[in-house]
């Protein structure tokens, strides 16, 4: 039996309307500094706790206050056009009208984290990746949403729409993983809407 569902946020629940990619202007900048990039610069950025201003500093970042605001500015417009999918809240409601717990597991930089809890308000629990210092498909972030759950990993599926993140992870750590694909002809354990996914995980339940 199936006790509890997770999702990625932006590609499965969520979508940016605008996308104007403020924190790699940021990288940008560093670059044209001199700053050589750094594979592991990404995971900083979803493994700390900083916004734009805190991610400059930590990177030693030369920048004026005007360009700051500038990509600030774009930040801003970009988290203000973060919308739901059609499908989300139907899916949702269907999952927790059959009694299962909901939760988010989500490699995210900060300040992505208000709107989803804004425009999500009502879920068990939220990983950010931010908070937990880990990202996924690493081992750690799906263990903490395991242990926030209570429940058997085996007995928790979770879906989003990038295959090594929110398929082979989770089933690497015994969970239940499924590939979101969109508008494709889903296959290999995948799913073409979350509604149809709602459906799969529900059926247990019945």
């Amino acid at each position: 039996m199936i006790e509890a569902v997770v999702f990625d946020a932006f590609g499965t629940l969520l979508q940016l309307g605008v996308r104007r990619h403020p924190f790699r202007q940021l990288m940008r900048q560093l670059r044209l500094q001199g700053r050589r990039p750094d594979p592991e610069d990404a995971r900083t950025l979803m493994t700390r706790n900083l916004g734009l201003a805190g991610a400059a500093n930590s990177f030693g970042a030369q920048i004026s206050h005007a360009e700051l605001a500038g990509i600030e500015r774009d930040l801003f417009v970009e988290l203000q056009s973060i919308r739901l999918f059609d499908d989300s809240l139907e899916a949702l409601n269907k999952i927790r009208a059959a009694g299962l717990k909901i939760a988010i597991c989500s490699n995210l930089a900060a300040p992505y984290a208000v709107p989803i809890r804004l425009l999500l308000p009502e879920l068990d629990y939220y990983v950010f990746s931010f908070e937990v210092e880990s990202i996924k498909p690493e081992p750690e972030i799906y263990q903490k949403t395991i242990d926030l759950l209570g429940c058997e990993a085996s007995a928790i599926a979770m879906i989003g729409d990038t295959a090594a993140a929110d398929m082979h992870g989770p089933i690497a750590q015994g969970m239940q993983g499924y590939l979101l694909q969109r508008n494709v002809a889903a296959s290999g354990g995948g799913f073409r809407s979350l509604l149809e996914f709602a459906e799969y995980v529900c059926r247990f339940n019945r």
